[in-house]
C-alpha cells in the first residue's frame, strides 16, 4: 500500500467472463455482469438495481470511506474555505423583458436557486419559483428549464429528482402562485411557449433516454392528447425545440456532432406543419438566429471550416437563398451569434482567445470589445429582447472575479453591473496567471493556462493539478474559479491544458482530436504535463491529473500511456469503457456519438482504432499512480458500470500497491450532487485526495 494511504483491503470483484464477437474480432470481459440488464428501469427507480451489483458498489463506497477517513477534518476545512468564497445570498443581475426584469438568486444556506422578477423600472422582487421549496425532502433535486410566457402570466418549468435527466414539466399560474394540473413526465427539460401563450412545445425522451419526439401541449388538455409535431426516427440524432425572442418562430433543431437540420413553425399558428429550412447533409452544420425579415445563418457550408455568417429570407429560407454576410476566416472560429433589430453580435475565438464583435446592420461596420489580460474568458448572455441597443456579457480571468457588463452597441458605453463577490476576500495581485505553449509529439503547440500564488517557488518543487477535457469541440475557458484557490493558496500550480479535441485553436483543432486522430488528445495532455515539468513549474512526482466525462476517458488513457508522468489521477464520471459503449446501440448516447468516436459495429477500422486507446481495454500489468474514480448511479451519459469495471480491472492487473478508489453517489447522476453546497463537499473530497497524494495534506493556505 502507498505510504500515504492506510493499509485497508480493497474490495474483490467477482469475475464472470463473457465473450463477444464483432466483425470477426472476439474479446473477453470478466466484469460485464456489473452492467444492470434493467438499466432503463434503474434510471427511473434506483431501488430496482440488482442486489449483487448494489452490494459491490456499497463495498466500493465503504472502502473509499475507510481509506480516506483520516481526511475528514481536511475535507471539512476545504469545504468551509470554498463556502466562504461564495456569497450565500447571491443574486444575478435581472434582465429586462417587457414590463419586468427576470433573474435568479439564492437565499442564505439555500442549495437551489430561486427565480424572481421585479418591475422593470424598479420595485420589490416577486419570487416565482423557489428551488429549495420544490426540492424539500428529496435526496436529489435539480431544476431544469424555466421559461416565462410573453404575456408574463405563466411559467413552464421542470425538475429531475433522480439524477437520470428525465425531467418533469409543470406549468405555474403566476397570479395564483400555484401549479396547474398540466404535468408531463419524461421530457428533455424545457418548454417553449407559442405566440399566444395558449400552450407550449416540448421534447419527450424515449425509454432509451433519446429525444425522439416533439409535442405541442395546449393548456388544460390531458397530456396524453398532446399533438405530435415531429418525430426523429434516426437514433443517431439529438433533437431540441426553442423559440425566437420576438416570439415569431418556433425552431426545431436536429443534430449529431457534425451535421445539423432545422425546421421552423409559425409561433402564431402552433398547429401548422414544421417547415424544413435545409435538409441534413453529412458534415454540414448550420444554426439559425432571428433577424426580422431574415434569419442569420451560422454555418460551415462550402468549406467554411471555422464558420461564416449568411442571411436568408424568413419566407423562403432554403439554402439556395443563403447570402454571405461575414466571410470565413481560417483560424478565426465563430462560436455563436445574437441578432438584434439594428445589430448583429458574434462571439468568436482567435489566437486561442475569445472576443466579441458588434456589427451595425445598416452600414456593415464592425468593432471589437477589447480586453487587456493575457488569458481570460468571455460569456455572451445577449438579451431577452430583440429591439434593444443593450447586449450583456461577462468577463473573468483566472485571477479576476467574474464581471457582468451591459454594453450599448450604438454608443459603445460599457456599464459594469456586478463584480463577483468573494466574502472571505480575494486580492488579484496575490496571484499570477500565464499562458504557455507546450510542443506536442508532432510539433503542434498546446496552449496551457495556469494560475499560481505570487509567492509559490517556480523551481520544480510546487505540486500541480493539471486539468483537461479535449472532446466534442468544447473549449475549457480560462475563467475565475474560487474553488481551486484552496489548492493555489497551498502552493499548487493550477493548470488547464487546451488540448486537441476542443476548438481552442479553431475547428481543425477539434478535428485533429477525434476518431482516428483521437490519440492526439492524450499525447497533447502528456506533452503539457512534461512541459510544465521542463519549465520548472512542478515535477512528475507531484503532478495530479484531473478530468471528467470525456475528460475522464482522457484520464484513463494517459494512465495507461504515461503512468509515470503523474503522482495521482482524478477521473470524474469517466467514459473509460469506450469500445463496449460504442458497441451497445441501446444506450442513450451511442448512435449520436458515432460521428465523434467512430462506429465499431459497422467498421472494423473504427473498432481497431477505439480498441487501441479505450482505457478499460488497455489496462496493463504495470505500475499506476493512486487513482480516484467518481460516478453517479443514475448517470445516463456515462453509466456507472464503466468506472466500476475499470477499477476492478485496474486492481486485477496493476503491479504496484497504490490504491484505486471508487466513490459512487447512489442518489445522483452525471452532474454529481445537485445542491451548490453538496457539490462543494464533492470538490472538497477530490481536493483532499489531491493534497494527500501531493504530500500537502497538512499544508495551511497562504
Amino acid at each position: 500500500m502507498s505510504k500515504t494511504f492506510q493499509a485497508v483491503p480493497a474490495p474483490t470483484t467477482l469475475e464472470r467472463p463473457t465473450t463477444d464477437t464483432h466483425l470477426g474480432i472476439t474479446r473477453t470481459d470478466e466484469f460485464a455482469w456489473l452492467r444492470a440488464e434493467n438499466w432503463q428501469d434503474v434510471f427511473r427507480d434506483p431501488s430496482l438495481l440488482d442486489p449483487a451489483i448494489r452490494a459491490q458498489l456499497d463495498a466500493e463506497n465503504r472502502y473509499q470511506q475507510a481509506l480516506t477517513s483520516d481526511l475528514e477534518g481536511l475535507r471539512g476545512k476545504l469545504f468551509e474555505e470554498m463556502k466562504g468564497r461564495i456569497k450565500e445570498d447571491d443574486s444575478s443581475v435581472p434582465m429586462n423583458d417587457g414590463p419586468f426584469a427576470y433573474g435568479s438568486s439564492y437565499k442564505k444556506g439555500g442549495e437551489h436557486p430561486r427565480f424572481f422578477r421585479k418591475p422593470r423600472g424598479g420595485g420589490s422582487e416577486e419570487i416565482i419559483l423557489d428551488g429549495d421549496h420544490e426540492g424539500q425532502g428529496k435526496a436529489y433535486f435539480h431544476l431544469g428549464g424555466f421559461d416565462h410566457s410573453s404575456d408574463h402570466r405563466r411559467i413552464v418549468w421542470s425538475y429531475d429528482d433522480k439524477g437520470s435527466e428525465f425531467f418533469t414539466l409543470r406549468t405555474r399560474d403566476l397570479s395564483a402562485g400555484r401549479d396547474l394540473p398540466d404535468i408531463i413526465s419524461d421530457t428533455a427539460g424545457s418548454g417553449v411557449w407559442d405566440a399566444e401563450n395558449e400552450g407550449f412545445f416540448y421534447t419527450r425522451l424515449d425509454q432509451n433516454h433519446r429525444p425522439s419526439k416533439i409535442f405541442y401541449h395546449r393548456l388544460g388538455n390531458d397530456p396524453v392528447q398532446d399533438r405530435l409535431v415531429f418525430e426523429e426516427t434516426d437514433p443517431g440524432f439529438f433533437m431540441n425545440v426553442g423559440g425566437t425572442r420576438d416570439h415569431r418562430w418556433i425552431i426545431i433543431g436536429i443534430n449529431d456532432h457534425e451535421t445539423t437540420e432545422h425546421l421552423i413553425i409559425d409561433a402564431k399558428n402552433p398547429g401548422s406543419e414544421p417547415k424544413l429550412v435545409q435538409a441534413r447533409e453529412t458534415g454540414v452544420q448550420y444554426d439559425l438566429e432571428e433577424g426580422g425579415d431574415v434569419f442569420f445563418v451560422l454555418t460551415n457550408v462550402d468549406g467554411a471550416k471555422d464558420f461564416k455568417i449568411m442571411t436568408t429570407p424568413v419566407d423562403d429560407p432554403r439554402r439556395e437563398n443563403w447570402s454571405e454576410l461575414v466571410p470565413h476566416e481560417p483560424g478565426r472560429i465563430i462560436l455563436s451569434i445574437f441578432g438584434f433589430k439594428d445589430f448583429l453580435v458574434r462571439l468568436e475565438r482567435k489566437d486561442s482567445l475569445p472576443r466579441i464583435v458588434v456589427r451595425d446592420r445598416k452600414d456593415g461596420s464592425e468593432h471589437v470589445i477589447a480586453f487587456e489580460e493575457e488569458a481570460y474568458s468571455l460569456g455572451l448572455a445577449g438579451a431577452l429582447e430583440y429591439d434593444t441597443e443593450i447586449v450583456r456579457f461577462s468577463y473573468s480571468s483566472m485571477t479576476t472575479p467574474s464581471q457582468v457588463f451591459d454594453y450599448n452597441m450604438r454608443t459603445r458605453e460599457r456599464v459594469l453591473l456586478k463584480t463577483q463577490e468573494v466574502p472571505s476576500g480575494h486580492d488579484p495581485d496575490h496571484y499570477v496567471t500565464r499562458r504557455l505553449m507546450a510542443p506536442s509529439h508532432d510539433g503542434e503547440l498546446v496552449p496551457i493556462s495556469l494560475l499560481h500564488h505570487r509567492d509559490t517557488p517556480l523551481d520544480g518543487t510546487a505540486p500541480c493539478l493539471l486539468y483537461g477535457y479535449g472532446a466534442y469541440g468544447l473549449a475549457v475557458p480560462a475563467a475565475f474559479n474560487t474553488n481551486c484557490l484552496s489548492l493555489v493558496d497551498r502552493g499548487f500550480v493550477y493548470a488547464i491544458a487546451h488540448i486537441r479535441g476542443g476548438k481552442d485553436k479553431g475547428y481543425a483543432w477539434y478535428e485533429d482530436g477525434k476518431r482516428e486522430k483521437k490519440t492526439n488528445t492524450f499525447l497533447d495532455f502528456i506533452a503539457a504535463a512534461r512541459h510544465l515539468v521542463q519549465e520548472r513549474y512542478t515535477a512528475h512526482d507531484r503532478m495530479i491529473a484531473q478530468g471528467g466525462s470525456a475528460g475522464g476517458m482522457l484520464m484513463g488513457a494517459v494512465a495507461n500511456m504515461a503512468p509515470e508522468a503523474f503522482s495521482g489521477i482524478i477521473a470524474e464520471v469517466p467514459f473509460v469503457d469506450v469500445l463496449s459503449t460504442m458497441l451497445d446501440d441501446t444506450l442513450p448516447l451511442t448512435p449520436p456519438e458515432w460521428p465523434e468516436w467512430g462506429n465499431p459495429i459497422a467498421s472494423a477500422e473504427d473498432y481497431r482504432t477505439i480498441a487501441a486507446y479505450s482505457p478499460y481495454d488497455n489496462v496493463g500489468a504495470k505500475d499506476y499512480p493512486p487513482i480516484l474514480a467518481v460516478a453517479g448511479l443514475t448517470d445516463p451519459r456515462v453509466t456507472y458500470w464503466e468506472p466500476a469495471k475499470w477499477v476492478a480491472r485496474l486492481r486485477k492487473l496493476k503491479t504496484d500497491d497504490n490504491p484505486i478508489l471508487f466513490k459512487i453517489n447512489m442518489d445522483a447522476g452525471h452532474a454529481g450532487a445537485s445542491g451548490r453546497f453538496s457539490r462543494l463537499e464533492e470538490i472538497a473530497y477530490n481536493y483532499a485526495f489531491t493534497l494527500k497524494v501531493a504530500g500537502r495534506a497538512a499544508a495551511e493556505p497562504a
